[in-house]
């Protein structure tokens, strides 16, 4: 039974709603974590690092495919609860079609700009070499992958989350069979690992394109629109929290990366690198509810259902404190074969890994609510709220702490800097449910 956004949401029906988009950003997070595996194991070590520099990079980028996916989906699925479907279909397009056009211009940007880049992060010799490759391979298909990363929300604002489950896992199958193939049979090295990549996110971007030009069943099609520049601005500031956390991300990495290598070397480097391919799969699915129940959030409060606004929030706070517990816990329990996969070949490598991995995983407790109440946020059209929770928390917050806490801890500072910026901001984001329960009445 097909289940839809004005519908009422037991945890039944609200867990199927988000089991798509959850299994859909676990899938996106392969892109990198594969490449990880295959260069890291196939390639040597040298082109292993220069994918961990380098990706930071393209995850900035293409956050912009973030901002306009979570910042439009709360205005359309508004629209649509305020029963406006041709005007959302308006939005939409718009949308689509100016995320494509800047999307272009900045893999054009990127595509020049990819060696000044990589020497401003501190590469130079074979790894330079090796991050222009990557990255300049990366950038001639970041249009697609912004498109990609905005079409993750959207899909699910159109009440097709399976749709978008199938995409995600046809464009990450293309990029595991291919870095086979390029990586172990052709021996293309980390340009084999770029363009395995790039195919997997022509895929995610291109197919719901095809999708929404043509007539379907779905909420949202694409179609002849205006310019709203007030819309425009309106997704911008409304999703700009989710591009805030995502550059916040990108910045933080490379701060870590600084640390790392004075306190740890290359090989804290090495370690960091591994932790994020580990825990882009677990906060995957934080990511992933976020983005199944934000649109479910928007239409309600756009149909002033006050009702389900609560019934979804008391829900949403008691999974995703559980499922933080859970996910710590299985962390902790298969800490040695995650990180074995990665790095195996070296004991002492593989032992600062493991190290750092058990103090790190703790923060998954936090994190879920974290980045559900900046969702939630968003879908309320509150973007300042939203944004604030965001950039405090990924960017403030990590920043203060990774630089304060390796002077007492050494080391074991770095690795503790995530678990305190998570509890930080989680005393913050409670704080915000509480000012703004009277105004939103989701409790």
């Amino acid at each position: 039974m097909r289940i839809q956004l004005s519908d009422h949401f037991t945890y039944k029906r609200l867990f199927r709603f988000v089991l798509s988009p959850i299994l859909m950003m676990v899938c996106a997070s392969f892109y990198s974590i594969v490449d990880g595996f295959f260069v890291s194991n196939y390639v040597g070590k040298t082109p292993f690092a220069a994918v961990n520099l380098i990706m930071p990079v393209m995850m900035g980028v293409g956050s912009l495919g973030y901002m306009v996916g979570s910042g439009g989906s709360a205005i359309i699925s508004k629209t649509l609860g305020e029963g406006k479907q041709e005007l959302a279909n308006q939005y939409f397009s718009m949308l689509v079609y100016i995320t494509a056009a800047v999307g272009f211009c900045l893999s054009i940007l990127g595509i020049i700009f990819i060696r000044p880049i990589a020497v401003f992060l501190g590469a130079e010799g074979e790894l330079l070499e090796n991050c222009v490759i990557y990255g300049r391979i990366l950038f001639a298909a970041e249009v697609v992958f912004i498109l990609q990363n905005a079409f993750q929300t959207l899909l699910v604002t159109a009440e097709k989350p399976e749709l978008s489950l199938k995409i995600s896992l046809s464009a990450g199958l293309t990029n595991i069979v291919l870095d086979y193939l390029f990586i172990m049979v052709f021996e293309w090295g980390i340009a084999g690992a770029a363009i395995a990549t790039a195919c997997g996110q022509l895929i995610g971007g291109l197919v719901p394109i095809l999708y929404f030009s043509r007539k379907n069943n779905s909420l949202l099609q694409l179609t002849q629109t205006h310019f709203y520049k007030k819309i425009l601005l309106k997704t911008c500031t409304n999703g700009s929290s989710e591009m805030v956390a995502n550059l916040s991300a990108s910045i933080v990495s490379m701060l870590y990366n600084f640390q790392l290598m004075k306190f740890a070397g290359e090989n804290g480097v090495a370690a960091y690198g591994v932790i994020m391919y580990v825990n882009f799969i677990f906060t995957a699915i934080f990511f992933g509810y976020s983005i199944g129940s934000a649109p479910l959030i928007g239409y309600h409060y756009g149909a002033n259902n006050i009702d389900e606004l609560k019934n979804l929030f008391k829900k949403s706070l008691k999974l995703l404190g559980t499922t933080g517990i859970i996910l710590t816990s299985l962390a902790e329990l298969f800490a040695v074969p995650l990180v074995n996969l990665f790095a195996s070949y070296d004991v002492e490598f593989f032992n600062l890994t493991l190290h750092g991995f058990r103090i790190f995983c703790l923060a998954f407790i936090f994190m879920g609510i974290n980045v559900w109440g900046s969702a939630l946020f968003t879908a309320l059209s509150n973007g300042l709220i939203s944004a604030v929770i965001s950039f405090v928390r990924t960017l403030v917050f990590e920043l203060l702490t990774v630089l304060i806490l390796p002077i007492f801890l050494d080391v074991d500072g770095i690795w503790m800097s995530v678990l305190v910026a998570e509890l930080c901001a989680l005393v913050m984001t409670t704080l915000f449910f509480v000012k703004k329960r009277k105004q939103y009445q989701y409790y």
